[in-house]
């Protein structure tokens, strides 16, 4: 992405609306103490806002900026030397921005180096800066990028960069990202300073995967399990039948559904079905795509088969998720009492085997 001569060691962030300060820090922090461990300020840093006033992060707490998006376009057409872009989002993902998007175009046509924290990513590839890369995208916004976005190469990976193109999955991933740069500047041996100072135990690499691997979030100890779910993971949109999935496990139908019951306690089936219902969740949560879109888009053959089921599984229709809050809590208050005994029971036997769906 970098070499000793590259200009993109200052860094221009702009802050997008209830950005994540946890993400935004753990960038600026990671190039702070770089400065510190080398004792010079090889890195700078500015902050930028749409028009130049305070930043009110998701947590509520106001970051001062030093310039507005005008003045910087106006700069920028005016330098010779172009800083690095980092686009900073949160959770949801953010408005369309046009001046801000035909900014990242210009940027990218000068050959700046360009960076997307959280949704930031999603600014990225609807500027159109990111087609055909390889892009880091947070598990929970993953199907809806994937989505609107097919012509990006999308992972669920801790961050990615692609050339001149970083992108990161937000949290304390920005840290790692950032120290990647560090690296190829100037080693391991001031990267492990700065972890020492930061009390940092461990550093990722771009590709690795964001969450835990499966087995040790629910603690399994049989590889064909794991094996199985991975290619459920593989295949939301189109299921596979349980039949195709035993054969590449190498065992019987029988010993693959005892052992899914031992070791998730529940059957490979209902473990494939909670799958498909949690992306369409995150849809439904995160987008405006039509509900029979959606299931579609899930492997659900109906409308009314995945309303079904996801009712079962929410305790309210797939519609309805989309409502406020006090909203949700409303409707699922007027259901029917045996409804509502259905739920606590399936939250009980989930709560008996937490990581069951």
């Amino acid at each position: 992405m970098l070499d000793s001569q590259s200009t993109c060691r200052n860094f221009c962030f702009y802050l997008l609306p209830a950005f994540s300060l946890q993400a935004f820090s753990s960038a600026v922090e990671a190039l702070r103490l770089a400065n510190e461990v080398l004792g010079r300020e090889v890195y700078s840093w500015q902050i930028v806002s749409d028009d130049g006033e305070p930043v009110a992060s998701s947590c509520g707490l106001l970051v001062w900026a030093g310039s507005s998006l005008s003045f910087e376009r106006e700069r920028f057409r005016r330098s010779i030397s172009t800083p690095a872009v980092v686009v900073v989002g949160a959770h949801n993902a953010p408005d369309s921005h046009k001046q801000l998007e035909a900014w990242l175009r210009e940027c990218r046509n000068h050959r700046s180096c360009l960076v997307g924290i959280c949704s930031g990513t999603i600014v990225l590839a609807r500027a159109g800066v990111a087609q055909g890369r390889r892009c880091a995208v947070h598990w929970e916004q993953f199907p809806i990028f994937s989505e609107r976005f097919p012509d990006v190469s999308a992972a669920q990976t801790a961050f990615e960069r692609d050339g001149d193109l970083y992108t990161c999955a937000g949290g304390d991933a920005p840290f790692d990202m950032f120290l990647d740069l560090v690296d190829h500047h100037h080693g391991t041996i001031v990267v492990n300073r700065i972890c020492e100072k930061a009390i940092a135990c461990r550093t990722r690499s771009a590709g690795d995967r964001q969450r835990l691997p499966l087995h040790s979030r629910v603690q399994l100890n049989h590889r064909a399990v794991i094996k199985i779910v991975e290619e459920m993971e593989a295949n939301l949109t189109e299921p596979l039948l349980l039949d195709e999935l035993v054969g590449s496990a190498g065992l019987s139908r029988r010993q693959i559904e005892r052992l899914f019951r031992s070791e998730l306690g529940c059957s490979p089936s209902r473990y494939y079905l909670d799958l498909r219902l949690e992306r369409a969740h995150l849809l439904l949560i995160s987008s405006r795509l039509p509900v029979v879109e959606i299931a579609m888009a899930c492997g659900f053959i109906s409308a009314s088969h995945f309303s079904k089921a996801y009712r079962d599984a929410y305790g309210c229709a797939p519609h309805q998720s989309r409502l406020p809050v006090h909203q949700r809590k409303k409707t699922r208050s007027s259901a029917p009492e045996e409804n509502r005994i259905r739920k606590i029971d399936r939250r009980l036997s989930y709560e008996r085997v937490p990581n069951c769906h």
